[in-house]
């Protein structure tokens, strides 16, 4: 019996001061890569792949799109990196010109505080990180960019993030199964609200992850409801004012009128994507 495959994951994290966007494409196999996003042109460029796991929802973009700040994984625990690292980048690629090895999945990543300031999420002195490559192009700060903290895992960033860019928190529901549903809403125009469902726990197949999202349209205003549970990503795209989502490897945009979505349309494919070796043009 042939072996069931899954199509490839997709996150995207938008620049809020812009046009920029990066797509982190995870599958198969433990394959992952980071594609820029010119979402004025609506082009695209791969930077990097990578033998292990990047943790989106520990990652972000800077606000003018220059520098990336992830968590990544590769297993790896004897080597220098301890087989897991924080790192910061050059957009839209993963080689680091600065990075911190981990040794355990608690914790790692950041946030960008300002287009030159970032937030590493480290917990000393537990589970601390250690600096291994340095450039003095950005500064660190130490200071918490929240008033809640989410934990140790994805929510820790995930969440902040989310919040700094538009999303409002406005319900946690735990179910009995040990999943907890965090709910976040962004209100668009003409009445339409945009939810995101940020699941955690255990999954309800092979194809979920311990982390995954759904979403739904709502207007209140024309007591309308259309639900996307195979959105696994979706956000509103202030710069070419449109709904963009990812679902079976693949990046669309519709629009929206008074009552349901319109001209949708597919950005771009990202199933068939092979592993390829790539040098970021730096250093």
């Amino acid at each position: 019996m042939k072996k069931k495959t899954f199509p490839p994951r997709l996150h995207a994290i938008f620049a809020t001061n812009s046009d920029e966007a990066i797509v982190i494409r995870r599958g198969l196999s433990k394959y992952v890569c980071t594609i820029g996003w010119d979402r004025k042109k609506d082009e695209f460029k791969v930077g990097q792949w990578l033998h292990g796991r990047i943790y989106e929802r520990r990652s972000d973009l800077s606000p003018d799109g220059k520098y990336f700040i992830y968590f990544a994984m590769n297993g790896k625990w004897d080597s220098e990196m301890q087989g897991s690292w924080s790192a910061i980048s050059f957009y839209p690629y993963l080689k680091a010109f600065q990075i911190w090895a981990k040794g355990d999945c608690w914790f790692g990543g950041g946030i960008f505080v300002a287009k030159d300031i970032y937030w590493l999420n480290d917990d000393p002195p537990v589970f601390r990180h250690q600096l291994k490559q340095q450039r003095s192009l950005l500064k660190r700060t130490d200071t918490f960019p929240w008033h809640e903290s989410y934990g140790g895992e994805c929510q820790g960033v995930y969440f902040i993030r989310l919040q700094r860019t538009g999303w409002n928190l406005v319900d946690k529901i735990e179910s009995g199964n040990l999943e907890v549903t965090t709910i976040f809403e962004k209100e668009l125009k003409r009445g339409w609200v945009l939810r995101k469902f940020a699941r955690a726990g255990l999954g309800t197949s092979k194809s979920k992850a311990c982390y995954y999202d759904e979403h739904e349209l709502e207007n209140h205003e024309k007591g309308i409801r259309l639900n996307y549970k195979d959105w696994e990503w979706a956000d509103y795209d202030k710069v070419q004012r449109r709904i963009c989502c990812a679902t079976e490897g693949k990046l669309y945009y519709a629009k929206l009128n008074s009552h349901e979505l319109t001209e949708v349309k597919e950005l771009y494919d990202f199933t068939d994507m092979k592993f390829q070796a790539i040098d970021a043009p730096y250093f």
